[in-house]
């Protein structure tokens, strides 16, 4: 009983955070922004622009601004889990795509600067192919590379 009643706030607050999330990036949101900052500082004079006056606008932002870096976070994480299980399933489907690469996003730093490295050198040899249409795996790329090398020139 409980479990379902925290699985329903979950779900409810999900909705709500994906709700909010996408409302405030549109133009309402800065249009409805806009009207409050104009509304604030043509009141200014009315308060003999204040300390209090200046409070007001002060808290309001903080407040929402505080919110809004939870907000903003939950999308990104959400968005980049999503974007992350697409490349999974892509380097998964396709042939010849090194499965090493999969959940990559749970290495450590060092072992990313690594790959970083690893693929640099991919990059490298793709830019002396004669084409850029052609795309390679590690492994085809190294042997690839490996032939193409120089060797010693054949008597006629």
């Amino acid at each position: 009983m409980e479990r379902r009643r925290l699985g329903r706030l979950n779900h409810g607050t999900e909705r709500f955070s994906s709700t909010v999330t996408r409302w405030t990036g549109g133009t309402s949101a800065f249009a409805l922004a806009f009207a409050v900052i104009l509304i604030w500082a043509a009141t200014g004079p009315l308060f003999g622009f204040s300390v209090t006056w200046q409070l007001v606008i002060n808290t309001g932002t903080t407040i929402i601004t505080f919110l809004m870096v939870f907000l903003i976070q939950r999308a990104q994480n959400k968005d980049a889990m999503a974007i992350q299980l697409k490349l999974n399933e892509l380097v998964a489907a396709v042939a010849g795509a090194s499965n090493r690469l999969i959940d990559v996003e749970d290495l450590s730093e060092e072992e990313l600067k690594a790959l970083h490295r690893f693929y640099g050198k991919l990059a490298t040899m793709a830019k002396k192919d004669s084409t850029i249409l052609q795309s390679h795996s590690v492994e085809e790329a190294r042997a690839r590379h490996e032939r193409k090398k120089p060797g010693p020139i054949p008597a006629r």
